[in-house]
């Protein structure tokens, strides 16, 4: 019992971690279900193997990113991706009606990016330092930095045109 427990009390501390990524990475809310299982099923198996060298989170992120990654190449080469649905936010806390209309819109233009890039400005609108974010994704500190600053750019010239 006392590993299980230990594993579900740090998916239910940290679940906000895999709902983001499964919102992100994916479509619809099927797919967003899938994920979500999918990336528990990964953290279950690679639990034994972490050893703490890492926040708990740093570690999920790094297996939850990887995971969403992985299923997006294997739907490539089998060549049936689905169009991108509007992005349903779940909120539990109240937001004025322009700043949720800001955020959906950045969060319509984050799901446009590749999948590095999504997970860059995951992390980073999560408040993570270059140097957690390069831990999480294996870039070195500079190169997350600069990456960050060009998808940046990118956003905001989207946004703008609309």
């Amino acid at each position: 019992m006392g590993k299980e427990y230990e594993f579900t009390q740090i998916i239910k501390d940290n679940e906000g971690v895999i709902f983001k990524i499964t919102t992100i990475y994916t479509n619809n809310q099927e797919d967003q279900k899938d994920l979500y299982q999918e990336i528990v099923y990964q953290l279950w198996k690679a639990f034994e193997s972490f050893r703490g060298d890492a926040k708990i989170s740093t570690w999920m992120y790094r297996v939850a990113l990887n995971t969403a990654i992985t299923r997006i190449k294997k739907e490539k080469r089998r060549g049936n991706r689905i169009g991108i649905d509007k992005v349903i936010m779940l909120q539990t806390e109240q937001y004025d009606t322009e700043f949720e209309e800001r955020l959906k819109i950045l969060y319509s233009h984050i799901k446009g990016l590749n999948e590095l890039e999504k997970g860059l400005m995951l992390l980073l609108l999560e408040g993570k330092k270059y140097e957690e974010i390069a831990s999480i994704t294996g870039l070195s500190p500079s190169n997350v930095g600069t990456r960050i600053s060009r998808i940046k750019e990118k956003l905001r010239t989207q946004i703008i045109k609309e």
